[in-house]
């Protein structure tokens, strides 16, 4: 569904109308393969900058706790980790106006997971998010919708409401208990 998403221009049948970029930001383990490159973490940053110094470069990539040499470390030997804090260091130098979350915090260390979290609960603008952490899911969503094999829930709520919530259960039941439409 993220790439879906995230490629609207790829269409099997019918006629799409786009008018006006959404401004993705992408943040899933297919993209990773984007650091096969010996370029340091300033030089694969700045590429996709339109602001080329260095000093405001930098900034970006410590934000994701990236400090001193270590900005000057090779793409092709970072662990998926750091590959991860890059890409969220990414999509905040584009100005993105969506994310698109895919297990976001998977490869991240706790320190590395607070920054992010903390970044997040000051976005202001649409994130769509898949994940697995309860913590992360709990303290930066207010809309959760569920696509179940019967139909869409659609609730603005905090993630640990829409758990505890008898009517959501009930609903969800409902919609995972359906037999499958022809």
């Amino acid at each position: 569904i993220f790439m879906r998403i995230s490629n609207p221009c790829r269409v099997n049948t019918g006629n799409l109308a786009c008018w006006q970029d959404p401004g993705f930001g992408v943040c899933e383990p297919l993209l990773l393969s984007v650091f096969n490159t010996n370029d340091n973490l300033v030089d694969w940053l700045r590429q996709f900058s339109s602001n080329k110094d260095e000093t405001f470069v930098r900034g970006f990539l410590g934000k994701m706790l990236f400090s001193g040499e270590e900005v000057m470390k090779q793409c092709s030997v970072l662990s998926g980790g750091e590959k991860v804090r890059c890409m969220i260091s990414r999509m905040m130098l584009k100005g993105a106006n969506m994310l698109l979350l895919d297990e976001p915090t998977n490869h991240l260390d706790l320190e590395s997971i607070t920054a992010f979290n903390n970044a997040m609960k000051d976005w202001n603008q649409v994130a769509i998010v898949s994940s697995f952490d309860h913590t992360f899911m709990h303290t930066t969503t207010n809309r959760i919708i569920e696509i179940t094999p019967n139909g869409v829930i659609d609730k603005r709520m905090t993630y640990d409401e829409y758990h505890e919530s008898s009517e959501i259960k009930m609903l969800r039941e409902q919609m995972y208990s359906k037999k499958e439409r022809m």
